[in-house]
């Protein structure tokens, strides 16, 4: 009996150790799959991200091509600068490998990319080779919205990103945009008739005002980057150009001359500053970006392995307990398990001993028949 109910209690000892194994376990599975899967989904959202920050980096000198595409339009220039040739060709080449996929900029791209195209074969007066490169200006800041909307870039949950995102993908290439506008109108002001010159003006001004209005809201909003960045580098790389777009502004105004005719030169020389340091701009700031979403993979990259780390520790550390409760339970029902001798023991001399059931009568010495001094001294006696 003794045998079966340590047997049981060891077997008993066994299963609690598993159960609680179990119960241990199953736990912290599910809470390392939940960091996990949050692991994932903002890794991939960062990489995105990336995709985003890539593309917007490749549009940047089309941009600024385009611009130079349509002042040399209207100075009568119809071959395609060579800096948009190899600005659309960058743009491509990014839009095969990442475009296709959830940016979905391809339809929009291929749409702008043949506008591009016919631009050379435009023909008539310069109000019509005007408005055929705003129309292909237009679609390019059509497509920086595409790819700011579709990599998540302006819903980015770190203020620093995006405050960039805001400046690099808005502010900036309406800025070059406009910056190139003016100055072209204020040329096409300068070499129009009477009767043009009135809406060219409003044209001018319009621009002039727009312009104004994207270097506001792009200092403001780098100034904010600024204030909530942790990157060491990024108001050091932005003082120097920030300050020569101002330089920039400023000249602009002036030749702008509101109220009277605008300075041609004056605007020309605004118009280069503008375009310099728009595209410096443009350089470090997504730099910066790129650089600050590279530190959040690699920090998630790090809670993931950190993750994997803690539970592969858990999982071995309850193996190594049930191992060693199983190993007790065995050990402790081994030495439980011997049978126990429960009978009475008689005294060796067989007959007489202290067994009061014993029939044998106890004649003194009870060191048996055998032994010959005893058997004299029995027969003397009776003698």
């Amino acid at each position: 009996m003794s045998v079966s109910v340590n047997s049981r209690r060891a077997r008993l000892r066994s299963a609690l150790a598993v159960v609680l194994t179990v119960l241990v376990l199953l736990p912290a599975a599910a809470l390392f799959l939940r960091v996990l899967d949050d692991n994932t989904e903002h890794r991939d959202r960062l990489t995105l991200e990336q995709q985003g920050v890539e593309y917007l980096t490749a549009l940047s000198p089309l941009v600024s091509a385009l611009a130079e595409s349509q002042s040399s339009a209207l100075q009568g220039v119809s071959a395609e600068p060579a800096s948009l040739t190899a600005a659309v060709a960058r743009v491509q080449g990014v839009d095969e490998r990442i475009g296709g996929g959830e940016l979905g900029t391809t339809d929009r791209w291929a749409n702008l990319k043949d506008k591009i195209s016919k631009m050379p074969g435009v023909t008539g007066d310069s109000a019509t080779i005007y408005e055929a490169h705003v129309e292909v200006s237009d679609l390019t800041l059509a497509l920086y919205d595409t790819v700011r909307e579709n990599s998540t870039l302006n819903r980015d949950e770190e203020s620093d990103i995006w405050f960039l995102q805001e400046a690099a993908g808005v502010n900036m290439p309406e800025a070059v945009t406009a910056v190139s506008r003016m100055g072209d109108t204020a040329n096409m002001v300068a070499a129009a008739k009477s009767k043009a010159k009135a809406a060219l003006n409003v044209q001018f001004g319009y621009q002039a005002l727009i312009v104004q209005e994207a270097g506001d809201k792009l200092t403001d909003n780098l100034q904010a980057a600024v204030e909530k960045t942790e990157s060491p580098t990024l108001a050091g790389n932005l003082v120097s150009n920030l300050n020569s777009f101002k330089r920039g502004i400023e000249d602009a105004n002036r030749g702008a001359n509101f109220g009277g005719a605008p300075n041609v030169s004056a605007m020309v020389t605004a118009q280069s500053t503008l375009q310099t340091a728009l595209n410096a701009l443009s350089g470090v700031v997504l730099k910066e970006m790129a650089t600050l979403l590279e530190d959040r993979v690699d920090s998630l990259n790090y809670r993931r392995a950190e993750a994997w780390v803690l539970l592969a520790v858990a999982i071995a550390l309850i193996l190594v307990a049930t191992f060693w409760t199983r190993a007790r339970a065995r050990q402790a029902g081994g030495s439980d398990d011997s049978p126990r001798d429960v009978s009475v023991q008689g005294d060796r001399g067989g007959y007489g001993g202290n067994n009061p059931y014993d029939p044998a009568p106890n004649y003194g010495d009870n060191s048996g028949y055998g032994d010959g001094a005893t058997r004299r001294e029995r027969s003397g006696a009776l003698r």
